[in-house]
């Protein structure tokens, strides 16, 4: 039974990730924020879908960050600095398919925090 509800979830919220893909776009002056979170770890990358490359990336693995708030507002003042760096001041999020609560929040108001527009 757990395995169902476990496949019900991610089916429910990769149906909320086509519908948020069908309305959000990056390029290379305004880039596509997408974010992933699991049990343990956050990830997140800037993406240009017109020429279909990542821009620039951070992991929270290899930064020893948790997926907690604390941690996202780490990543997003990382991956924020690596913007800057690319010279990128504003951007699109995508809250991949997860309800925009907690971590998901954390990491965008970070992001907002260090001066990029979303």
């Amino acid at each position: 039974m757990v395995a169902n509800v476990l496949k019900r979830k991610i089916s429910l919220r990769i149906k909320r990730k086509a519908r948020i893909r069908a309305q959000v776009s990056g390029t290379k002056d305004c880039p596509r924020i997408s974010i992933f979170r699991s049990n343990r770890t956050v990830y997140a990358q800037a993406i240009d879908d017109v020429a279909n490359t990542t821009l620039c990336a951070s992991d929270g693995k290899k930064l020893n960050l948790k997926a907690n708030k604390e941690g996202a507002t780490a990543l997003a003042k990382d991956l924020a600095a690596k913007l800057k760096k690319a010279k990128i001041s504003q951007a699109v999020f995508d809250r991949n398919g997860y309800l925009y609560h907690g971590v998901i929040a954390a990491f965008a108001d970070g992001l907002r925090q260090n001066d990029i527009k979303l």
